[in-house]
């Protein structure tokens, strides 16, 4: 479908969008939509702002933790050891029941 078959286009406007690189994106709407507050850059992902001087910060990309790294987060060294006393006492009883 041509653009003659679809009629008139909306009256549109540019918006100029910054991110924390320094890249501005211009991307255009209807003259009647609300302009986004943020837009994400399309050369870099960061997300973008409207003012040039103060673009929002980028994303703090959080390391991958392993499950034993969220552990340490919950228990301390001490009480890590009281478990595996505990769970080994459960096993030699265990054992000791086998025989």
């Amino acid at each position: 479908m041509g653009e003659s078959e679809r009629g008139e286009s909306a009256p549109r406007r540019r918006v100029s969008y910054w991110c924390a690189n320094g890249h501005e994106s211009r991307p255009s709407f209807a003259l009647d939509a609300e302009e986004p507050e943020h837009w994400d850059c399309p050369r870099c992902g960061f997300p973008a702002g409207r003012n040039e001087q103060s673009p929002p910060a980028p994303p703090r990309n959080e390391p991958y933790k392993t499950h034993l790294a969220y552990v340490k987060e919950r228990r301390s060294d001490a009480d890590g050891e009281a478990i595996l006393q505990e769970a080994l006492a459960k096993l030699r009883k265990q054992r000791e029941g086998d025989f």
